[in-house]
């Protein structure tokens, strides 16, 4: 059935959200900010290699790296365009509303979580594939496998971000779900080509969110979302970057 992929993705974002709680209970504040810490080291290797894996290429022989372009004028016009909209301070103006609605006012922690964690398992190529995949052909195995990733992650960000980031699953539901829903429409569009970018700049997104993790909020990473679809839309240029 379309969607199952979404809702066995969203079940492990909360199941993971629950086991981080129930381990987090235990940490102090020292720990919990050294596990910080090594979960954005974590998020800063995922984002390198999965940008690496788009840029290098070996041709001849030799090691050569492309897509300097793409990612020059992809962050550029994307970060402008977010500035403009402004799409981190309504990321956490959403986040602010969930935490007075969800009875967690008093968690200094709940937006950054929930900001971070969203962040983390939204952006990335496997959403898309996974949820077009899923809308398409009613197969869920790519969503299936990012639901292990998706948990283990959201776990070990609860234990220090707290329990924001368990509602992380809000904006995956919201995300794979309407991608399954136009899955028709969306598949065209998504070519070889606008995957590769896709996942290029969008790693490149994750290594930002690591280094907030790592470093302390740094990177207004929300703001620079637009840069994913200006980079999918680039493979259809009839040059390239």
């Amino acid at each position: 059935m379309p969607g199952t992929g979404t809702l066995i993705n969203v079940i492990a974002i909360i199941l993971g959200g629950f086991f981080g709680l129930l381990f987090g209970k235990s940490l102090s504040e020292r720990h919990r900010d050294t596990l910080c810490k090594a979960c954005g080291i974590c998020v800063l290797f995922i984002g390198i290699s999965g940008a690496l894996e788009g840029m290098l290429k070996i041709t001849e022989g030799s090691l050569k790296s492309s897509g300097t372009m793409l990612i020059i004028a992809s962050l550029a016009i994307g970060a402008l365009i977010g500035e403009i909209i402004n799409i981190e301070d309504r990321f956490e103006n959403f986040g602010e509303w969930l935490k007075m609605k969800t009875g967690n006012a008093k968690d200094k922690d709940f937006v950054e979580g929930f900001v971070t964690a969203s962040l983390t398992v939204c952006i990335g190529a496997m959403a898309i594939v996974g949820a077009i995949e899923d809308g398409i052909l009613g197969d869920y195995s790519v969503l299936a496998a990012k639901a292990v990733l998706d948990l283990i992650i959201i776990m070990v960000m609860t234990c220090s971000l707290g329990k924001g980031c368990a509602f992380s699953a809000i904006p995956v539901a919201a995300l794979q779900g309407s991608v399954t829903l136009l899955s028709n429409f969306i598949k065209p569009i998504m070519t070889e080509e606008a995957l590769m970018n896709l996942s290029v700049v969008g790693s490149i997104l994750i290594f930002c969110v690591g280094l907030n993790l790592v470093w302390g909020k740094k990177i207004r990473v929300a703001n620079l979302l637009p840069s994913i679809i200006v980079a999918v839309a680039a493979a259809f240029l009839p040059f390239e970057l």
